[in-house]
Parts: structure tokens; C-alpha cells; sequence
């Protein structure tokens, strides 16, 4: 690889890691925030989190990059809304799962239809060539996220 290709991806990957987490969380919270708000992003987060299955009170603070206490609140809050439920773990009666409920599912998916309507009409105004761009990045952005995974393995 020549020096200026060798520099011209050095300088692509340096624009990525600088823009892309920050510009991922603007259009989140310009999603979340024009919904009916019936979960916060933090909320949001852990009931998706929980779909993919129960966990215990500290996998969700490491998963969601929350302290344990703030954890405890967010599913205590989340609980008394009917959200999400607290049960034994079968195999240690001392550890406590937390799982989503049939309540919690569909408050998610009504959240998540409220952003994917968002942006089709957003998405719908724009140009063949960026709607193509974001499919490519879209796709690209799920093998970033699996290398980042195997990296944290």
C-alpha cells in the first residue's frame, strides 16, 4: 500500500472513530425525543438489553455503562410500570434475573415503530445516492460493531 492510500485510510478511520459514536447519538436523541416519550433512552436501552434475555442487576450495569445503584432504580422504576419482573435464578436462589415482560416488549416495540416511521419520511426525501450510502453503512456499521465485540472478548 502506498504512503498516500496508507494516510487517506488512516485519516477515514480517524474521521470514524472521532464522528460517528457522536453523530449515532444525535439522531438517537433527536428520535427518542420527538416519540410520544414513553421511555427514556436509558430505559429504552435496558428493555432491549432484556430482550435478548434476563439478566442479573450487574450484567445490565456493565451492558448499559451504568453504575449498580442507578441500575436498581431505573428497574425498580421500570417494575412498577410493569415493565419488567424480578425472579430467582433457578440454578443460585441467590442471584435475582431481571427479564422484560409482555408489557415491556410491546412498550419497546411502540417505541422503536415511532422512530422507524421517523425515519422513513426522513429517509424518503433523500437522494438515491445517500439512501444507497446509508444502506452500505448500515450493513458496514453491524460488522464495526462485531469487530468491536471480538475485540472485548
Amino acid at each position: 500500500m502506498s504512503t498516500e492510500l496508507a494516510t487517506d485510510r488512516s485519516a477515514r478511520i480517524d474521521e470514524v472513530a472521532a464522528d460517528l459514536l457522536p453523530r449515532a447519538s444525535q439522531l438517537t436523541r433527536l428520535l427518542l425525543s420527538g416519540g410520544s416519550r414513553t421511555l427514556t433512552r436509558a430505559e429504552g436501552g435496558l428493555l432491549s438489553t432484556l430482550a435478548a434475555g434476563p439478566r442479573c442487576i450487574t450484567e445490565l450495569a456493565v451492558s448499559e455503562v451504568l453504575a449498580q445503584p442507578t441500575v436498581t432504580q431505573l428497574v425498580d422504576r421500570l417494575q412498577r410500570r410493569g415493565l419488567v419482573e424480578r425472579t430467582r435464578d433457578a440454578r443460585d436462589g441467590r442471584v435475582v434475573l431481571v427479564s422484560i415482560t409482555d408489557v415491556g416488549r410491546a412498550a419497546l416495540e411502540g417505541t422503536r415503530e415511532e422512530y422507524r416511521v421517523t425515519l422513513r419520511a426522513a429517509a424518503a426525501d433523500l437522494p438515491d445516492a445517500d439512501l444507497d450510502a446509508l444502506v452500505a453503512a448500515t450493513r458496514a456499521l453491524e460488522r464495526l460493531i462485531d469487530a468491536v465485540q471480538e475485540r472485548r472478548a
